[in-house]
Formats: C-alpha cells, sequence, structure tokens
C-alpha cells in the first residue's frame, strides 16, 4: 500500500494575491488537473494537505476519491503540511509520497514510473527513497519507505531534503523521460510561461 500525501497548504505567496492552486491552466483548475493525475496513478491512498483557502480547494476537489488533513499550523512552513499528512497516514501504509501540487504537467505515467520502481526495488525491512531524476537534476515527489515516517515527523528542517542528504545510502534515482514533474507554478511568470505551453 502506498499513500500519497499532497501538499496545498500555502499561500503562494511568490504569485501575489492569487492563489496558484486554483487558478485554469491546460483547461482545468491547477489543483484539480494534478490530483487527478495522481489519483489515476496506481497509488492506494490520496490524502490533500489544506490550510490557507481550504473551503475553496475542498470546493474544487469535490468527488475526488481523496481524503482531506487540516494543517493548522500551514503558516510556520511546508514542512508542518508534510507532518501533518504523514501522521494522518495509515499505519499499514509502505510507502509515501510526497507531493507539491503546483506541477500541473506530471502526469499519471510520471507518477506510476515512480511507484513501479518503488516496489520492483523494495526490500522487506529496508529503507528506500525514490527520487526522480530529469538531466541529472532530482525533482518531486519523492517516494519513502515507511522506515522513513517517525524520521520525516521529527524533521525539522524544511521540506525532506535534508533527510536526503542524511541517507544518500538509501537513494534511488529514477530517470524519467521527461521533464514533467520539474515543471512547476511559483510566479507570475512561470503561470504565463506555462500557460502558453
Amino acid at each position: 500500500m502506498i499513500s500519497a500525501v499532497i501538499l496545498a497548504a500555502g499561500e503562494s505567496r511568490r504569485m501575489g494575491e492569487q492563489n496558484k492552486l486554483l487558478l485554469p491552466i491546460g483547461g482545468e483548475v491547477l489543483i484539480l488537473k494534478f490530483v487527478k493525475s495522481v489519483c489515476a496513478s496506481d497509488i492506494d491512498d490520496v490524502l490533500v494537505v489544506v490550510g490557507h483557502e481550504a473551503e475553496k480547494i475542498k470546493d474544487i476537489l469535490q468527488g475526488q476519491p481523496v481524503r482531506f488533513v487540516a494543517n493548522p499550523s500551514y503558516l510556520v512552513g511546508m514542512t508542518t503540511s508534510i507532518q501533518s499528512g504523514v501522521r494522518a497516514v495509515s499505519p499499514e501504509s509502505d510507502g509515501l509520497l510526497i507531493c507539491l501540487s503546483d506541477m500541473p504537467f506530471a502526469e499519471t505515467s510520471d507518477f506510476n514510473c515512480l511507484i513501479h520502481a518503488f516496489n520492483d526495488f523494495r526490500l522487506p525491512e529496508s529503507s528506500l527513497i525514490v527520487v526522480p531524476v530529469f538531466q541529472e537534476k532530482r525533482g518531486n515527489p519523492v517516494l519513502f519507505s515507511r522506515e522513513f515516517r517517525e524520521k520525516i515527523l521529527q524533521h525539522k528542517g524544511e521540506g525532506c531534503r535534508g533527510i536526503l542528504q542524511e541517507y544518500p545510502q538509501c537513494v534511488m534515482e529514477v530517470m524519467m523521460e521527461n521533464d514533467n514533474v520539474f515543471r512547476d507554478v511559483d510566479t507570475p511568470e512561470d503561470y504565463i510561461l506555462n500557460s502558453r505551453s
């Protein structure tokens, strides 16, 4: 069983006054487009962590097979959202796919590539971190085996990059065929550029 934790609680400060997750892109609302791609993959359980404009996010995702997790501390930073989601994941989950939600071009096949690599190389009781790579650059989402659950919950740094640096022997890089999971929308310039492509 693999669970996806989708981070959708942030304020999108670099975007300005607009919540980037509620912007239209590719004929669909960004967060809905992303969540649909995740849900259509071979993932077993999907949690969406909400905070800023939580009700709007929930309304957009109404009818999707997801569970919502509230992060009242979302203003503190992304790590609090990761930890809120991981805390709510079923103890039965063998893998934790930590997803940034501002990647509108990530496709179901991209998520499946990571999930299948995890399932193929996962050994019982061995720690594994699956990371997508394109043109020698690491990206997101990152898939952690259950052994990292407590390490994530106790982590003090921003995001999970510090855990990858601390356990390099556990990291398996998966070469991606495209840059889908590397194209995010952080600024108005990003949005304009990606809206045209």
